[in-house]
């Protein structure tokens, strides 16, 4: 079994799979020694938004839920990079993720929300899963999830 498939196993992570497009994109596209994830929504392993990660972080959705609802996002930008290249050992880092929180106007705490995200690449690529990262309160996502999620990686020559 790969190493990352191993990892992820002994996190208790399955991935799902993953979502198609529900609009003109695709989910991922390759380019050069790149890959790069569409956002993804906090779906679960159903392929549905639990009640628990609907609404506004903040508001009617509390910021440990959008920490969940950022990690299980992350999942299914795992799923997808999976999708692509058959075999995250491909992956040489994770360059960069991009979080949107749907969230109430005044919600502050956006960085401890996303790393629900960034922590789930760490814990699964270790140091390589280090990456920069853009953080943004919005006012409305997807299916009224609290969370979306992009991501970034270098792929191995």
């Amino acid at each position: 079994m790969p190493a990352i498939d191993e990892r992820l196993k002994s996190l208790g992570i399955t991935l799902p799979t993953p979502v198609p497009p529900v609009a003109n994109y695709v989910p991922f596209v390759v380019s050069g020694q790149h890959l790069f994830v569409s956002g993804q929504i906090c779906a679960g392993q159903d392929g549905k938004v639990g009640e628990r990660h609907q609404g506004k972080v903040g508001g009617g959705v509390s910021s440990e839920a959008g920490r969940e609802a950022a990690r299980f996002a992350a999942i299914n930008v795992l799923a997808q990079a999976k999708a692509a290249l058959g075999d995250l050992d491909r992956i040489a880092r994770c360059v960069r993720l991009g979080g949107f929180i749907n969230c109430v106007p005044d919600f502050a705490p956006l960085p401890q929300v996303m790393n629900g995200a960034s922590d789930l690449m760490v814990e699964v690529f270790g140091d390589k899963g280090r990456h920069a990262r853009t953080t943004v309160g919005v006012a409305n996502l997807p299916l009224n999830c609290a969370v979306e999620v992009e991501g970034i990686f270098e792929l191995a020559r």
